[in-house]
């Protein structure tokens, strides 16, 4: 058999099992969303300083996380929790005023 023929099978058989598209589908996600990470942050950096868009960026990322945290693995949360996720809004939009 020739290489080509070797990379058809091989190809063919890697995405006929489901479970190998479960191992390959989070990698492409982590690939999509960095590539996105990289671009947006880039495109905030032209139009606000360095400092405050990697201080929103990463308080956004906080914020996405613990929404996601409380929405989707169902933990338990309280009031304070949130009065400091809005605290953190607070300050994102403050920093971002004042730039």
């Amino acid at each position: 058999m020739s290489v080509q023929k070797l990379r058809t099978i091989s190809w063919r058989s890697f995405f006929s099992r489901r479970e190998h598209w479960e191992i390959l589908l989070p990698f492409a996600g982590y690939i999509v969303f960095g590539v996105g990470n990289i671009i947006f942050f880039s495109m905030s950096m032209k139009q606000i300083s360095a400092t405050t868009a990697l201080a929103a960026w990463m308080g956004l990322t906080l914020i996405g996380t613990k929404l996601a945290e409380i929405y989707f693995f169902k933990q338990p949360s309280n009031l304070y929790q949130f009065l400091y996720i809005s605290l953190i809004l607070v300050g994102i939009i403050g920093l971002k005023q004042t730039d």
